[in-house]
């Protein structure tokens, strides 16, 4: 008979919390349905993109104000007990975002409009099917995960039972807005590193 294998702490959002230091933003602590998840700082390519993309962002939802956006650290749960994932850059519809800011912080987001995940080497396998499914079906509108360093993204709705490839840039349309947004990631990651 062999050695009986550890049971997995089953952790719940309040504990998640209570591991998380507020003048740290890494390691990053999540939970999926209990499963507590810790990711290291990611590469500088990573939180390069993820700035790149955030003031694009902050830029089309100036023009077309149908949410507002934010980046990781986040404390997002949509009110489960057994959830907390940080989305390295997302939007919340604008009147959750006014609730959250006067108060109620990150227990005010019910919804969110988009998430974007960068991977990273320790992270494409869980942002690619766990947090995925977890988006999915909490009905975040549009998931993208973007591959910075080879290039491409795939993204998804919540019924969407293959996800949309994309081997340049991203786009979104959300509702309200006169007119897409789009993310040439490919372009921008070019120009970075080759010059």
């Amino acid at each position: 008979m062999g050695m009986p294998h550890p049971v997995p702490e089953f952790h719940t959002a309040d504990m998640v919390r209570a591991l998380i230091q507020e003048d740290r933003a890494w390691p990053r602590y999540e939970t999926f349905y209990g499963e507590l998840v810790v990711t290291p700082a990611p590469r500088s390519l990573h939180q390069w993109i993820a700035g790149e993309l955030f003031v694009a962002l902050h830029e089309y939802l100036q023009r077309f104000p149908v949410g507002t956006v934010y980046m990781s650290p986040a404390d997002i749960s949509w009110g489960r007990p057994d959830v907390l994932v940080q989305p390295d850059v997302f939007v919340v519809p604008r009147e959750q975002a006014r609730r959250a800011h006067r108060g109620e912080s990150w227990t005010a987001v019910h919804h969110l409009l988009l998430a974007v995940e960068i991977v990273s080497p320790d992270s494409a396998r869980r942002d690619r099917f766990a947090k995925r499914v977890l988006y999915q079906r909490q009905g975040v509108d549009t998931y993208w995960v973007i591959d910075a360093e080879r290039r491409v993204a795939e993204g998804w709705t919540p019924d969407a039972e293959a996800p949309r490839l994309a081997d340049a840039r991203i786009d979104w349309h959300p509702a309200g807005a006169d007119e897409p947004f789009a993310f040439d990631f490919a372009a921008r990651v070019a120009a970075e590193l080759d010059g």
